[in-house]
């Protein structure tokens, strides 16, 4: 008997603000999917733009000129942050039939949506509700293998075992301070005279002062400082770790790190919130994360594989895809 014939593939709209945070979340989840996505990025007008996703009566005037969110109308819509909400409820109003799915906890009543995809430190529970451990990411085995080759002539020469320090920094709930910078200085230099190889990379929220405190401080043939020029070595760096040093200031950041499987150390910043807070204590309490005070042990915990859980509950529940 023959098989059927597989199902073509779904229009899929990626929707968000462009946050690339958010974006990278939704990118994860149809990669894991197989789909080749369409990205939408939309603004709204007021009163969306204030209020939403508080009020809803979404029409063609809500969105600012740019958002491109016209016929024809997506099979499938991964979709993240507040204002993109308004966004899904608008596309659903011109094709119901569209699967809708909302990365992230919208904050209102699921039944908006066909699909909401939560991190285990967020509230929202419920029938259309799939709980991951943290975020969906864009981390999987096969490209960390291709970015080892890629990134190789940087990291191969490095002393072993390696350690890939992913450093951000100020935000609305944390703050890095010039002590703090110091104090994680002076902890990656015991590693480094313990013949640690360190890959650092650092951020926007680090801020010029921080960030040349630490090239001053750990420049060295043994260490690797990304100085923003040329290809993002961050897939890389994963890829050629023995062990992953995160700051405390991004979900993002600890997911990917904690989709590899590579013992995870964090070095909490100054402030938090009770989200981020949540979340770290989620991944210490399951024995994937640990906080870096200056030493590193090799452990094992099982890789979150978050975009391939939400990508299955799609795939079970859409009907778009063969199963």
């Amino acid at each position: 008997m023959n098989a059927p014939a597989p199902l073509p593939q779904p229009v899929t709209w990626i929707v968000t603000e462009g946050m690339a945070g958010t974006e990278n979340q939704c990118l994860g989840v149809a990669e894991a999917l197989g789909v080749t996505p369409i990205i939408k990025r939309i603004q709204l007008r007021q009163p969306w733009k204030m209020l939403s996703p508080y009020i809803a009566c979404e029409s063609d005037v809500t969105f600012e000129a740019g958002s491109e969110l016209k016929a024809p109308w997506p099979d499938l819509v991964i979709a993240s942050g507040r204002k993109s909400i308004a966004a899904v409820r608008y596309i659903k109003k011109q094709n119901p039939k569209a699967f809708c799915v909302q990365i992230q906890d919208p904050r209102i009543r699921s039944h908006a949506f066909d699909l909401v995809a939560v991190p285990e430190h967020d509230p929202t529970r419920g029938a259309k509700v799939v709980v991951t451990t943290a975020s969906p990411n864009r981390t999987t085995d096969e490209k960390l293998a291709a970015a080892k080759e890629e990134f190789r002539s940087l990291f191969e020469h490095l002393p072993s075992p390696r350690v890939a320090v992913l450093v951000g920094g100020t935000s609305k709930a944390h703050e890095l301070t010039v002590s703090q910078t110091h104090e994680l200085c002076d902890n990656l230099l015991r590693l480094g005279k313990k013949d640690y190889g360190l890959m650092i990379t650092t951020s926007r929220r680090t801020g010029e002062g921080n960030a040349k405190i630490i090239r001053l401080q750990l420049q060295s043939p043994t260490n690797f400082i990304w100085d923003g020029k040329g290809s993002n070595p961050y897939f890389g760096m994963l890829a050629w770790a023995d062990y992953i040093i995160v700051t405390s200031d991004s979900v993002s950041m600890m997911s990917d790190a904690a989709t590899t499987g590579k013992p995870v150390y964090v070095f909490p910043l100054k402030g938090g919130s009770r989200r981020l807070n949540a979340c770290l204590t989620v991944l210490l309490n399951k024995g994937v994360a640990r906080f870096f005070d200056g030493d590193l042990e090799t452990y094992s915990y099982k890789p979150l594989r978050d975009a391939q859980q939400i990508a299955a509950e799609i795939r079970r529940k859409s009907g778009l895809f063969s199963v």
